[in-house]
């Protein structure tokens, strides 16, 4: 295992961010605007939101660079600009960390349906490649690829993700089926979690789903279906229109307390996804004391 993962799980449980996009509307991004241009355009304003978390006790934050594939970029003009803002996000990420904690290069799902002929395998390799060396390139410690549906996706991102010698962790959405607790391909934990372990993984998780009650037996069935760490962050519920703004009803205390649960089921790394802000990680983060 990697040096950087095996000092970090020293720390256990180690405690990462919350969600990023929120974030940064509350500093001014316009709804609908593309969050990864800001690594460019306000750099300032993406390491404000990076520090916060850092400073409300994340041991572990990420990049503003979840849709900084090409496939996502294109909707926005910015196809030419993939390793660009990639890179910029992993270097605003880690002069925010300044060395005191560990930064992992945010890797999203691309938007397009692999099944149906959307995309090729060979075209999202390309695309998952050339962010990750822009991550690389930006500094990052690791790399993350997350809120994957897809399993065939999410280990083509793997691959591509590997080729920077860095460790990568995948962390997948399960939301769906009868119980709730299978991929939107119907994939189930423990055949993730064995598919993914064989394609080469450092780390393996579940991220944004339902809320974080419905992460509590996903999270103890991926630590028993795997030796390897195990990461979870996920949504402060169920998000709602209230106002004409989005909102979840799940408090950071409460949001704690499940915490508390699933970090007693043996995960090794806790944050928070949609929903989630620096007060959530200052709840989280108060559970070490």
């Amino acid at each position: 295992m990697h040096a950087t993962i095996i000092k970090l799980l020293k720390t256990h449980p180690v405690i990462t961010d919350g969600a990023w996009g929120t974030q940064l509307q509350n500093h001014g991004l316009p709804q609908g605007a593309c969050p990864d241009e800001w690594n460019l355009t306000h750099p300032d304003r993406v390491e404000i939101v990076a520090r916060e978390y850092i400073d409300a006790g994340s041991e572990v934050i990420l990049t503003n660079t979840f849709g900084a594939n090409k496939l996502i970029l294109e909707k926005h003009g910015l196809q030419d600009k993939v390793y660009e803002i990639n890179k910029a996000g992993g270097t605003i990420s880690k002069k925010a960390a300044a060395n005191d904690v560990v930064v992992f290069g945010s890797i999203g799902p691309s938007g397009k349906m692999l099944m149906m002929g959307e995309v090729t395998a060979e075209e999202l390799h390309n695309a998952f490649a050339k962010q990750a060396k822009g991550l690389a390139d930006g500094g990052v410690d690791a790399i993350i690829v997350e809120t994957m549906a897809d399993l065939e996706e999410a280990k083509i991102a793997l691959a591509a993700a590997k080729e920077t010698k860095l460790p990568v962790f995948v962390s997948m959405v399960f939301d769906s089926g009868k119980d709730k607790d299978r991929t939107l391909m119907g994939i189930s934990v423990e055949d993730a979690a064995v598919a993914l372990d064989k394609a080469g993984a450092d780390g393996i998780g579940a991220n944004c789903g339902l809320g974080i009650e419905s992460y509590i037996s996903v999270a103890k069935r991926l630590c028993k279906a795997t030796e390897l760490p195990v990461w979870i962050k996920p949504n402060a519920g169920m998000p709602e229109i209230v106002d004409g703004k989005i909102h979840y009803d799940i408090l950071p205390e409460t949001f704690a307390k499940h915490a508390r649960t699933i970090i007693e089921a043996g995960v090794n790394f806790i944050g928070g996804c949609c929903g989630t802000n620096p007060e959530f990680i200052r709840a989280i983060a108060a559970l070490k004391k």
